[in-house]
C-alpha cells in the first residue's frame, strides 16, 4: 500500500453497507485484514492495483465506480 495525497477517493464504506459486510468480513473475502480495509476506506492508504481488483470484484463493481480521482 502507498500512502495517498487525498488525490484517491472511495465509496468503499458506502459499497460494504449496501452488502451487509462487516469490515472483517470483506477483508476476509480479499485475503487482507481488517485495518486495511479501515486504512482504505478513510484515505489513508491508496490500494495496489490487485487489491482494488479484488476489492472491486467482491463488491460486484467497476474500478472506477469504487474509486476515483479527487479534483486538485
Amino acid at each position: 500500500m502507498v500512502k495517498t495525497q487525498s488525490s484517491l477517493g472511495n465509496h468503499l464504506k458506502e459499497l460494504r453497507a449496501r452488502h451487509n459486510l462487516t469490515q472483517a468480513e470483506l477483508a476476509a473475502k480479499v485475503s487482507v485484514t481488517r485495518k486495511t480495509i479501515n486504512t482504505v476506506e478513510n484515505n489513508v492508504f491508496i490500494p495496489t492495483t490487485v487489491l482494488a481488483l479484488k476489492l472491486a470484484k467482491a463488491l460486484d463493481v467497476k474500478v472506477e465506480e469504487l474509486f476515483y480521482l479527487n479534483k486538485p
